[in-house]
């Protein structure tokens, strides 16, 4: 669609180049959302964004290096959920510390009735978002089109721009 027709749908135009579980939402949301209103959507999956087209995404979180990031406990009364927990930074080198972090994040979600990464990819396939991986991205880090999910296609940078090009909104995330 071209900008200068005046009835094409609104597009959105997102480049995901981060994997984690923090780093996943963002693009999902805005993706759904702006497919839900109508828009025409497209991903480009580049980097360690890319593992989110694998048929199991295995998004997790690390507190370290994230000193912004909540520590909160999905679980036992309010108030005591609604408490952020200084971890120290020693604490969250420790072994298993990313995967109890991405426990809590995954059961707070849930408890706050957020979908999950599954559930929001699935959504976007169902809205018709435009789901591209980059090709290059693939032949850096050995993936092959038959790892992703059907929906997901496969293209470079040029495949990306076209539809960017005639986007009201990019965002890089």
């Amino acid at each position: 669609m071209s900008k200068s027709d005046p009835n094409a749908p609104r597009r959105l135009a997102l480049i995901a180049s981060r994997g984690t579980l923090d780093y996943a939402y963002p693009p999902l949301i805005l993706a759904t959302a702006a497919g839900a209103m109508g828009w025409e959507v497209g991903v480009f999956f580049t980097f360690y964004g890319l593992p989110l087209l694998l048929k199991d995404i295995g998004a997790a979180v690390s507190p370290l290096g994230n000193p912004a990031m909540p520590m909160k406990m999905p679980f036992g009364p309010e108030n005591f959920q609604n408490v952020n927990w200084p971890i120290p930074t020693a604490m969250m080198s420790v072994p298993g510390f990313n995967a109890l972090a991405t426990t809590l994040m995954k059961q707070t979600f849930k408890n706050k009735g957020v979908a999950s990464i599954p559930e929001l990819r699935a959504l976007a396939v169902e809205l018709d978002v435009k789901l591209i991986a980059c090709q290059m991205t693939m032949d850096v880090f050995g993936f092959k089109k038959d790892d992703f999910i059907p929906e997901a296609s496969v293209g470079g940078a040029a495949t990306f721009l076209e539809f960017a090009a005639d986007a009201d909104v990019q965002l890089f995330i």
